[in-house]
């Protein structure tokens, strides 16, 4: 049975070898660091359900301080030149793009047909992990299909890949860590300290007022903590299933759905989600590097009365 060991075990292993090309390029004058980041990275992916959690965190750790302390540097990667790709382009035109869109469409029609798909009498597929190992396959296919189709150099794939996460950077790993951090606020009870600050200030007594509180402390805690994902169970364990849902009897799925909308809200106006808001910008190479968050805020704003109406029309009807 394939699991999502698996996965990791194939994102470990270009990670390895990202930061072995990462180690050998003179270009790069902090190439060590490079090297020792990606390197934690792929042992965390390699060997991190081997680990105990102390040793997990030390190893977070030491991926912190190497990004923090400026450890990290850009080099230039030998891929395909300029010219190359320019006349690439201009031959395959949209073309292009077929490689990228064999990633959606795998996993799609992997989590729709191989969930129940068996070999003899075991599984093919973990089913409660079918859709991110169908993506992870997704992504496999379509390497395979661009390496036949364009042929570039072997090593062009991982070549690329370092330069692009030399762009990037340390914000690369955020959404992980922000993810994480969730994890680590919901074992520890913050949710519970939350929801006690917020009754005892807030006058949440109403099924109005308790749709607006968690509404609008969603996308403020998502704007804190640069993620929804992190945000959601500390709003939801505060305010959410004990006022919508226990106290004013609203639907549990209504309240989620629309939650985690009003959570991506803050993530349109935070650089703490450095890959959506700064990384763009940076990529780009666009003088105003909280661009991205000012023609975003707006929207953001409009969609968030959108959806705190929303929510208190549909969440206590269903």
């Amino acid at each position: 049975m394939i699991t999502l060991e698996y996965v990791y075990v194939f994102g470990g292993l270009i990670f390895a070898a990202i930061a072995v090309l990462s180690a050998r390029d003179r270009t790069n004058a902090k190439r060590l660091g490079n090297a020792a980041f990606w390197g934690l990275v792929a042992a965390s992916f390699l060997f991190g359900s081997h680990l105990s959690d102390f040793e997990n965190g030390l190893l977070a750790l030491a991926l912190v301080l190497i990004g923090g302390f400026g450890f990290l540097g850009r080099g230039a990667p030998a891929t395909t030149a300029a010219e190359e790709r320019r006349s690439s382009a201009a031959r395959l035109g949209n073309w292009l793009f077929a490689p990228a869109l064999i990633i959606p469409v795998t996993a799609l029609l992997g989590t729709a047909f191989l969930k129940d798909v068996h070999v003899g009498r075991v599984p093919l597929l973990d089913a409660t992990q079918v859709t991110i190992i169908s993506l992870a396959l997704g992504v496999m296919l379509s390497l395979i299909v661009t390496m036949v189709w364009l042929k570039p150099p072997l090593l062009a794939p991982l070549e690329d890949g370092r330069r692009l996460v030399d762009t990037v950077g340390w914000a690369a790993l955020l959404p992980q860590m922000l993810a994480s951090l969730g994890a680590v606020f919901t074992l520890s009870g913050v949710g519970a300290v939350v929801g006690h600050v917020a009754t005892a200030w807030l006058p949440l007594n109403t099924p109005l007022t308790a749709v607006v509180a968690y509404c609008v402390g969603m996308a403020l805690f998502t704007a804190v903590m640069g993620n929804a994902f992190a945000a959601f169970p500390v709003m939801t364990a505060a305010v959410g299933l004990p006022l919508i849902v226990g106290t004013f009897g609203g639907d549990v799925v209504v309240m989620a759905s629309i939650g985690m909308l009003s959570g991506f809200c803050g993530t349109l106006t935070t650089p703490m989600a450095a890959n959506f808001n700064i990384v763009p910008a940076v990529l780009l190479e666009l003088p105003d590097r909280g661009g991205v968050i000012k023609v975003q805020a707006p929207t953001a704003i409009l969609l968030l009365i959108a959806n705190t109406i929303l929510m208190y029309l549909c969440v206590y009807r269903f």
